[in-house]
């Protein structure tokens, strides 16, 4: 009888250990995959790095290549950068102790998609300087 009361507490505790180790929150996924670069187009870089009187190339080495080139009615040449990211993110649990002491498996997840844009327009002159820039951002 003492056997078997030690070896009932000894699954109790495996399995409490398992339901306290084996869940990890949403926000610790979305921190393992999230991307961290450098080279990201944002506003602040907008802001901090775009200057009028840049030439076209200062301007590629900052954003990269447009997205668009158009010209204006007086044909110069009109930038746009459009951006769009997405991001979602998935976060599973379950728990095996349950397994062990009640017969079943108990899983749950939460999910989360969310989307940015970022519009840029860099506006050149006759002479292919920036003479204006401009840019809008959206979440939702």
């Amino acid at each position: 009888m003492h056997k078997i009361r030690g070896t009932y507490l000894n699954i109790v505790l495996i399995g409490l250990l398992s339901l306290t180790c084996g869940c990890v929150a949403a926000s610790k996924h979305k921190t393992n995959v999230q991307d961290t670069t450098a080279d990201k187009i944002t506003v602040g870089k907008v802001q901090r790095e775009i200057k009028v009187g840049m030439s076209g190339a200062d301007v590629i080495s900052v954003l990269g290549s447009p997205n668009i080139v158009s010209t204006d009615s007086k044909r110069r040449e009109v930038w746009v950068y459009d951006k769009i990211s997405t991001e979602q993110v998935y976060s599973k649990s379950s728990g095996f102790a349950s397994l062990i002491l009640i017969g079943g498996n108990q899983a749950s997840g939460a999910s989360s998609t969310s989307q940015r844009t970022l519009t840029i327009i860099v506006k050149f002159d006759d002479q292919g300087l920036v003479r204006d820039f401009a840019y809008r951002q959206s979440s939702f």
